[in-house]
């Protein structure tokens, strides 16, 4: 086989007579053609796969939470360490309800239910009642629900923490540890946010869905935590019920290859360091699963501080007990209780 070598000639429009025209024209572009031939890779490899994204490809998605680094930093370190979740762990997550046993628990179960109603119409969310299929869920749609979702999420950790945190200051009394997991909460749903960032972005109509509804909740939360955190807790766990429910779906989906997209994609590197995701467990469906043992045990906190005294009872938590061989609750998911520790269990 033999190699023709081609030496590139530049050709510009002054070299090029004045009656040339059209014909000088396309010999000039014929030059630029071979010249640009000439250097071309023999095999030019093309990459086919292409993350599904609610507005933008993947390529083009803008960076909203970029790296940051300094002359003398490298990269910023969370302050809290998420506890490792195993495999048996994570698959042994169950759906689960509790029910409402007071007129308190109905009100929260009341909103909790209206609020899934409205995350159902923005979302356009329809699960297939049947095996016909008729109401498919696409990974754009799954994309759009999850990312309003986690928008909203991270509203009611931080809400609670900043009133417990102000009431802390002006009584002048110490918060028995509960500041730290609800805003360790509203961390964890932020990184939620920021992992499916990585995967698609929302529309311009999600965008302003989100503002408004974050506007309305945040304030809607404000005053009613002011009036009963007890049933700002039973709500906020009812909704985690429903986000359970949400991501377990989601796995049947990808398991049943209803989602092709996501079947060999990878999560995000974000992710992988949050989670501490190990080598070969770094799927779409582990991130799921990752995502959804946050929310049930989300579920288990706000069940469990919605059960206790708001004022006296400390964070059972981030309590040291004094029978260490006793089940207590923790920050794993080694021990869940899904629909929350009883009083009387840990105070």
């Amino acid at each position: 086989m033999y190699s023709i070598t081609t030496t590139p000639i530049r050709v510009t429009a002054s070299a090029l007579p004045k009656t040339a025209g059209l014909r000088g024209c396309i010999v000039a572009a014929s030059y630029s053609s071979l010249t640009s031939l000439s250097h071309k890779p023999a095999h030019t490899p093309y990459h086919t796969h292409r993350s599904v994204s609610s507005t933008t490809p993947q390529s083009k998605i803008k960076e909203f939470f970029p790296k940051v680094e300094t002359k003398q930093i490298v990269e910023v370190e969370s302050a809290w360490r998420h506890p490792v979740y195993t495999e048996a762990q994570m698959r042994s997550i169950q759906v689960s309800h509790r029910q409402a046993r007071n007129w308190s628990d109905w009100f929260a179960l009341a909103m909790a239910r209206v609020l899934r109603w409205g995350m159902d119409t923005v979302t356009n969310y329809k699960h297939p009642s049947s095996s016909n299929g008729k109401f498919e869920m696409t990974e754009k749609n799954w994309l759009n629900r999850i990312l309003f979702l986690e928008s909203v999420a991270g509203v009611p950790g931080m809400v609670a923490g900043m009133l417990r945190h102000l009431r802390s200051l002006r009584t002048m009394k110490r918060d028995n540890g509960w500041i730290e997991t609800l805003l360790e909460e509203a961390h964890n749903e932020r990184m939620h946010l920021l992992t499916f960032m990585k995967i698609a972005q929302p529309g311009l109509f999600m965008r302003l869905m989100v503002l408004g509804a974050q506007g309305v909740y945040f304030n809607g939360l404000f005053f009613a935590y002011l009036i009963s955190p007890r049933t700002c807790h039973r709500f906020v766990g009812y909704l985690e019920e429903e986000a359970v429910i949400t991501y377990t779906r989601i796995i049947e989906e990808i398991e049943a290859g209803h989602l092709p997209a996501w079947r060999e994609m990878q999560a995000p590197e974000i992710a992988v360091k949050y989670w501490d995701m190990p080598e070969g467990s770094r799927s779409m469906r582990d991130l799921m699963l990752y995502v959804r043992a946050d929310e049930a045990k989300h579920r288990e906190v706000n069940h469990t501080l919605g059960n206790l005294d708001q004022k006296a009872d400390p964070n059972p938590y981030t309590a040291v007990y004094r029978d260490s061989t006793k089940l207590k609750p923790s920050k794993g998911a080694d021990l869940m209780k899904e629909t929350g520790w009883e009083r009387e269990e840990v105070i």
